[in-house]
């Protein structure tokens, strides 16, 4: 999904722009700061693919990585809970805190 934002973001006009009708409130925030996030974003589609690569394939650092962007998930869903958006926050953290418990 990361990889798809970063996409849409960089090279707005595309099939993939329609994607965006299932958040049309965050692409409202995003678009219009475009290159900004978009570049971002792509960075995170590829931490996202490393971490994920080096687990599948049992290695100490794609573990750690792994562990790290999630626990970077569950802050920032607290920080969701604590803006206001309680809904959305609890499931977020909810979700991403038992993905990382099952990596711990």
């Amino acid at each position: 999904m990361a990889s798809i934002a970063a996409t849409t973001l960089l090279w707005p006009g595309t099939i993939l722009d329609r994607l965006w009708t299932l958040n049309a409130p965050a692409y409202a925030r995003l678009a219009p700061l475009g290159r900004v996030v978009g570049i971002p974003f792509l960075i995170l589609s590829a931490a996202l693919a490393v971490a994920g690569t080096g687990w599948f394939k049992r290695r100490m650092w794609g573990w750690g990585l792994a562990t790290a962007i999630i626990a970077t998930q569950v802050l920032g869903d607290l920080v969701n809970v604590f803006m206001g958006d309680f809904v959305r926050g609890v499931v977020g953290v909810t979700i991403a805190g038992a993905l990382l418990f099952y990596l711990l």
